[in-house]
This record gives structure tokens, C-alpha cells and sequence, in this order.
């Protein structure tokens, strides 16, 4: 009996595969643990293999193809076997491909007596597939939003590296997409040209609605278009069009708002004016072009761009060289030249500045970023549905300030006091598997593996990259991985990968002069650790008052999964741990 094999879900996050390769053609014959195809998921090319023995009678998608999860993938069953009913499923798909089939026949097949009566019977639009039936993410030519991290529901297009009327390669850099973590480069999995892009630069699109479509000349763009917008049927004009209008309108404005310019501002801009623009209205370059142009104090207008239309690159920014600057500084020092014998005497004189007065309410309203949207969306969900508790304790750090200073003169790299606070955690964990463990509803995941988030503030928000397997490293190895993945967040190059599956998190704000704080748990871990700065007081040794370093840490713990003697209890091995630096190297 032919049976289905569904598009199985190969990763936590996918949503839909797409067919790198089969490996089995229709007719051949397939045995239990067979090579099937390879699967591109949204993070690895995966094998996929028959779970019955037969023949394959059917496939689901060509090579390149995509397919949503759980959607038909292959039949295999007995040779010779019907399959056209599992195939049509329930009838809809089989009468959306006859209404195509209707739509394509040639106008003498309609000379016959029963087409012409049906066609009297029906409206002339009865020939055509309704708009509303199109599945567009079954058309091979069209390529959806994905989803680029675990907690992403939109991307914003930071740049496209293809315009429409391109041609595209399989593995060409389509554009870079914004998400709520970082800024990532999505590749083309197909051959052909582009046709259609979604949004503009800077626009944003949720995840699985139409981001471009790539096919052959011809394709009909707006019947797509229109299926997205639930058959508004209306004409699209490619993206690249209305850059192009955006640009000179831009140009307009900009010149027209130059015409009035107060006299006493003209003699400041006449230097600018030596250096030839470039760029007017909307300047086109790559993030990290803009970054380095915003470190190095360059502006974009000035920069010619080597890069696809005119697109400014990095190597640009790099090789860019002032020309106008030298003549405007001349032409500067003349005048401060000139000017000398008349200012000299009122020297002690000082400029009057004018300081704004405010007389009326003044604010600013700025769009909310991704990763702006995304914190505010997970930490609401977890205040809000986990019943947080506190709890406090001082920890001694005496022992550990001298070790650290013992450590850092043979170690390769720099121990900060937080490598050996997550050290510590790590070592603690492992003696209180209840605190690294997960609420999932119906059962609690008791984590046997220590994944340590360490969160991290980069200037739109917080990342939380994963320090993995952290109680099997030495401090050194946490140490130089903990520094290269806070940077990475900071230049928002973080993979998936490095900031999926934390099991615990600590949080640090003791460098910023903080004694204490409560954190909010990060989901789906069931304890968050805030560490305070280390501060030194009085403390009160062998019936003596003498100075001490202490360090104040407050976790935070979800109380459908951790109880509050089995918190204290984590606390107090951390609090040994620390105090006595030698237990945590056994």
C-alpha cells in the first residue's frame, strides 16, 4: 500500500526545506534506510532517509524546490500503485490544477458542444485561477522571509546586493537581512533572474510573506504580487524603479532646500563645496561601509562606490582619500592670518554662547528596532507568566582578588572577575541540577549539559551569547571565548548557533558601579544570576574590623521549577566556591 512521506521538521526552527539533491528518481526502487534526498534546513543541508521498503511513485518538489514542513514530500508503495488520490489530498489541489489546465487550452478545443456550454453557464473569469487560491510558497520561483533566529517574527532589508533584472546564481548574496540579534547575509538556492523584491531598503517584512522572486523572464510577477495581497490584482512596479523615482525626488528636496540657506551659512559650506558629491538623495552601502564611514568621520556623499551600481563597499572606505581638505585648511589658516591683528587685544575677551531656551514641551519619537521589539516581547512573557522570586547573599571576594591576580600573570589571556564568577556557576550547577533545568508546560527538561548565557549590552539592546559545556573549560578557555563572542555581539555578527540554547544565564553590571540588582529570567532557562560590583567595606574578621572586598548576587528564579531552599541552597555552593577559589579546580 503506497503510503506518504511528510517534509519532516529536521530543526527546531524550521519552518520549511528545500530539495538540495535526490537521490532516488520516480520508479526506482527504495529499501528501509535508503538515501531519499538531502534537505536544506534553516541551518544545515541534511540526509534524508525511506523509513519503508517499494518504489518511489511520486515526489513533491524538483530539485531547488521548497517545501513547508509536513507538506507532501514523496509516495512510496508497490509498483504500478494509483497514487493520483493521495496526491489531490482532499480534491482542492486536483481542481486548482484543472482550473489551470481550463485556463491554458487552446480557443479551437472550445468549439465543442459541452465546453461551449459550460462556458455559457459560467463568467468569462471562471477560466482563470482565482488569485486567492495561489499557494505562493509551493511556487518554486518565489523566495520567502525566513526565519533567521529562534526568537525572529520580521527582518528589516539592511541592503540588497541584487537589483531586480539581475541575474542570480545559486549561493549569490541576495541581500542582508536585519533581524532581532543580528545582520545576516541570505543566499539565493536557485538559478535565474530577478524579478520582484519585496520592500525597499530599510523596510521591513514578517517572517514567511514574499521577499523577492526569482524565475525566468516573463514570469508573471503581479499575479503573485496580488495572491500576497489577498487579490488586490494591482500593477507592481519593480523596487528598483521606485529607488530610482526615491533618488530624485530626494535630489529635488535636497536642492530646494539648499536655495535657503541663510547667508551667514554659505561661507561655511563653500569648503564642502570644493569636494565633489557623488551621491545625492539615497546613498547605497553595505553596513559594515557605513559603520567604518560613521568610526572614521567620512561622509558617504563624497565616497565613490566600486561595488554593484555604484553600492560603496568597504575597500572603498578604506581607500578613500580627502581631496578638498587640504585647500579648505589653507584657506582657513589665510584667514585666521588676516584676522589676527584685529582680534589680538580682546584675546581675553570670551565668545558669548546663546544656550537654547526651551518654551514648549520638546520630545523626539524614534522606530523601534528588532532587537528592541524582541526583548521587550520575551522579557514581558516571562515576567508575566513566571512567577519570579529573589534571593540575595554578600560573598567574600578576598580570595578571589588575590587569585585573580596570581592567574593573570601565567595566563594566555586576561581573567576578568566575571570568567571566574561563570566558572563558579558552572561547577555549582552541576551539584544542583534543579536550578539548570526548564518549564515546559506538561514536564520540567532537567539539563544535564551546562550552556551558560552571558548577557551582553550592544547599543541597540542586550544579546545573550552561549558559553557551551562551560564546566568542562578551563578559565583561560572561557576567559578568550566569553571576550571574542562579546565582541561579535557588539559588531552584530553572532550565528544562531552562538546564542541558542542557554541553559542558565548570568548578568553583570557590577563595572558600571552597580551594588545589586534583580534580572529578568531569559526564557527557557528557570534561573537568571545578577552579579553587583565588588565593593570594599568593613567587614568583620576574627573579632576584627577590618577592610574586605564584597560582591552582592541576586538570583532570580522561576517558582513553578525552583523552590526557594533549593535556590538558597545553589547560593551557598556559589558562595563557597568563591570564597575558597582551589574548591572549583578539583
Amino acid at each position: 500500500m503506497a503510503e506518504k512521506i511528510l517534509m519532516p521538521r529536521l530543526s527546531d526552527t524550521m519552518t520549511e526545506g528545500v530539495i538540495a539533491a535526490w537521490h532516488k528518481n520516480v520508479g526506482d526502487s527504495v529499501k528501509k534506510g535508503d538515501l531519499l534526498a538531502e534537505i536544506e534546513t534553516d541551518k544545515a543541508t541534511m540526509e534524508l532517509e525511506s523509513y519503508k521498503d517499494g518504489v518511489l511513485l511520486h515526489r513533491g518538489a524538483e530539485e531547488g524546490g521548497k517545501l513547508q514542513v509536513n507538506d507532501l514530500l514523496a509516495i512510496v508503495g508497490d509498483k504500478g500503485e494509483d497514487v493520483s488520490g493521495l496526491i489531490g489530498g482532499n480534491g482542492k489541489q486536483d481542481a486548482s490544477a484543472k482550473t489551470q489546465d481550463a485556463g491554458k487550452k487552446p480557443e479551437k478545443e472550445n468549439t465543442k458542444s459541452e465546453k461551449k456550454t459550460s462556458a455559457e453557464k459560467q463568467p468569462e473569469t471562471s477560466t482563470q485561477q482565482p488569485v486567492s487560491d495561489i499557494d505562493i510558497s509551493k511556487m518554486e520561483e518565489v523566495v520567502l522571509m525566513p526565519r533567521l533566529s529562534d526568537t525572529m517574527t520580521e527582518g528589516v532589508i539592511a541592503s540588497w546586493q541584487k537589483n531586480v533584472g539581475d541575474d542570480v546564481k545559486k549561493g549569490d548574496i541576495l541581500a542582508e537581512i536585519e533581524t532581532d540579534k543580528a545582520t545576516m547575509e541570505l543566499e539565493s538556492y536557485k538559478d535565474g533572474k530577478l524579478l520582484y523584491q519585496g520592500a525597499k531598503q530599510g523596510e521591513k517584512i514578517a517572517v514567511n510573506d514574499l521577499l523577492a522572486i526569482i524565475g525566468k523572464e516573463g514570469f508573471d510577477v503581479n499575479k503573485v504580487v496580488a495572491a500576497t495581497k489577498g487579490g488586490g490584482g494591482q500593477q507592481q512596479e519593480p523596487v528598483a524603479k521606485d529607488n530610482a523615482d526615491q533618488q530624485k525626488a530626494e535630489g529635488d528636496v535636497s536642492k530646494t532646500a539648499s536655495s535657503g540657506v541663510p547667508q551667514q551659512k554659505v561661507e561655511d559650506t563653500a569648503h564642502e563645496s570644493e569636494q565633489q558629491v557623488v551621491n545625492e538623495g539615497r546613498i547605497f552601502a553595505s553596513p559594515l561601509a557605513k559603520k567604518l564611514a560613521e568610526e572614521k568621520g567620512i561622509d558617504l556623499r563624497y565616497v565613490k562606490g566600486t561595488g554593484d551600481n555604484g553600492r560603496i563597499t568597504k575597500s572603498d572606505i578604506d581607500n578613500y582619500k580627502p581631496q578638498a581638505a587640504p585647500s579648505a585648511q589653507k584657506a582657513v589658516s589665510s584667514e585666521q592670518k588676516q584676522e589676527a591683528p584685529s582680534t589680538q587685544p580682546a584675546q581675553k575677551q570670551q565668545p558669548i554662547v546663546a544656550t537654547p531656551t526651551y518654551t514648549k514641551e520638546d520630545f523626539e519619537e524614534v522606530p523601534v528596532s528588532q532587537m528592541r521589539k524582541t526583548i521587550a516581547r520575551r522579557l514581558a512573557e516571562s515576567k508575566f507568566s513566571a512567577p519570579h522570586f529573589y534571593l540575595t547573599m554578600s560573598i567574600d571576594m578576598d580570595a578571589c582578588v588575590a587569585a585573580r591576580a596570581k592567574l593573570n600573570e601565567i595566563s594566555p589571556v586576561k581573567i576578568s572577575f566575571n570568567d571566574i564568577v561563570l566558572k563558579a556557576v558552572a561547577v555549582a550547577l552541576k551539584q544542583h541540577p534543579k536550578v539548570n533545568s526548564s518549564w515546559l508546560g506538561e514536564k520540567i527538561r532537567i539539563n544535564h549539559h551546562i550552556n551558560i548565557g552571558v548577557a551582553v549590552a550592544v547599543d541597540e539592546g542586550l544579546l545573550v551569547p552561549v558559553v557551551r559545556f562551560a564546566d568542562t573549560k578551563t578559565l583561560s578557555q572561557i576567559a578568550g571565548e566569553v571576550k571574542t563572542l562579546a565582541d561579535k555581539a557588539k559588531s552584530k555578527k553572532l550565528q544562531p548557533s552562538e546564542w541558542e540554547g542557554s541553559t542558565f544565564t548570568i548578568s553583570n553590571l557590577g563595572m558600571f558601579g552597580i551594588d545589586e540588582f534583580t534580572a529578568i529570567i531569559n526564557p527557557p532557562d528557570s534561573c537568571i544570576l545578577a552579579i553587583g560590583g565588588i565593593s570594599q567595606i568593613p567587614v568583620v574578621k576574627n573579632g576584627a574590623v577590618v577592610p574586605g572586598n564584597v560582591m552582592k548576587v541576586t538570583l532570580s528564579c522561576d517558582h513553578r521549577v525552583v523552590d526557594g531552599a533549593t535556590g538558597s541552597a545553589f547560593l551557598q555552593t556559589l558562595k563557597n566556591l568563591l570564597e575558597e577559589p582551589l574548591r572549583m579546580m578539583i
